[in-house]
């Protein structure tokens, strides 16, 4: 039995995880186009960027962990085409590798505005340890900064600048930040924590060109597009992009599995297809495709997804199906906490909290239950 993990992010590493603790015995070879582990991305864009978190605290797992449960980690592995029929997979070096089972986790890229100037390499993307990097190091110097997106990723770059001393303008197509996906009402609250950290908002328009005298640093955070080009070679089954699985996390072809931001999974609880870009989610979806890889009939992903995002000093928490609400009821608690319950039809399908913990544990049972809204 040989398992192999295409990818280098949370789900890759989980499903490695899962298939080990599942009591998989089998070989594991996971192919990483990344030069280094897998390692946690949610602090590049806050901790890592203020410079308070070192390169050697970001690894999810030591190297001593690879090596102790029998895990080939092959760094700058690019897997140039998958063949399900063959159950092989052919490298960039021309190397062909032979599988019993496989697991795509090959997660999703920035996207980049088709606008002039979007392309030079003074314009930033924010998606590995080597561009964050990057980021960080621009960041020691510039007094200037220009964050394209209103996005999680956009605004908490945008509030990490700023308590570096940056001077940063935020520019977005959306009226108010994160409106469209988390309503009106959390948007202005965000809005407001951006403004007392300093932060120039240029809302309501499209960003038609980019040039270099703009600002003395310039990231774009427009979003994500799935990597899904191996799988749609190899002819898997896609939707919008992202490649169809179970709750299993199986795909349209034999012993081929894909989880994270790739991958568009059922949720059993929900009783419909997702599409989530959540890290936990993806460390979720990882172990149940190890686990079921393993031969753990009741592995499967049924929770309500969800996320936390900390832009400067606050955090928010999130759980919701994320397919849209048709209400949302807004509870002060007074001291900055506060809750926001998402409803459709009078039922509860979404939580968003600051400083109420209570609100958001308890969320998570009433999204999934389906019960009213509190």
């Amino acid at each position: 039995m040989r398992l192999v993990i295409v990818g280098g992010g949370p789900a890759a590493l989980a499903a490695a995880r899962g298939y080990r603790d599942a009591k998989g015995e089998g070989d594991v070879t996971l192919l990483t186009p990344e030069l280094v582990l897998p390692y946690q991305r949610p602090p590049l864009s806050k901790a890592f960027l203020r410079g308070e978190l070192p390169d050697s605290e970001l690894p999810i797992e030591d190297a001593a962990w690879y090596e102790n449960h029998g895990v080939d980690v092959r760094l700058g592995g690019e897997v140039a085409t998958l063949d399900p029929t063959t159950r092989t997979l052919t490298l960039g070096s021309g190397e062909t590798l032979r599988y019993d089972a496989c697991v795509l986790a090959t997660g999703a890229e920035p996207n980049v505005l088709p606008v002039p100037g979007a392309t030079e390499d003074w314009v930033l993307l924010l998606r590995s340890l080597a561009t964050a990097r990057v980021l960080q190091l621009r960041a020691e110097s510039a007094k200037t900064a220009l964050v394209v997106g209103s996005g999680f990723i956009g605004c908490e770059v945008a509030a990490s600048l700023a308590m570096r001393g940056v001077d940063v303008t935020l520019a977005s197509d959306e009226e108010v930040p994160q409106a469209e996906r988390l309503g009106p009402e959390a948007g202005r609250r965000i809005q407001g924590w951006l403004e007392d950290l300093g932060v120039t908002l240029q809302l309501g328009k499209e960003v038609e060109e980019l040039t270099e005298d703009a600002a003395d640093l310039i990231l774009m955070a427009a979003g994500v597009t799935p990597r899904a080009g191996l799988a749609e070679q190899a002819g898997l089954t896609l939707q919008d992009g992202r490649i169809v699985v179970d709750q299993h996390m199986r795909t349209s072809a034999n012993d081929v599995y894909a989880a994270g931001d790739v991958a568009l999974p059922y949720n059993a609880k929900a009783q419909r297809h997702l599409a989530v870009e959540h890290w936990g989610e993806a460390l979720n979806m990882g172990e149940v495709a190890g686990r079921a890889i393993a031969g753990d009939t009741s592995a499967q992903w049924d929770v309500a997804p969800g996320f936390w995002s900390t832009i400067g000093e606050h955090t928010l928490k999130y759980v919701a199906w994320g397919d849209g609400f048709d209400e949302a009821r807004v509870i002060d608690h007074g001291g900055g906490a506060w809750t926001i319950w998402y409803g459709t039809e009078g039922r509860t399908v979404g939580v968003l909290t600051h400083d109420r913990d209570e609100d958001y544990e308890a969320g998570r049972k009433l999204i999934e239950a389906g019960d009213p809204l509190p």
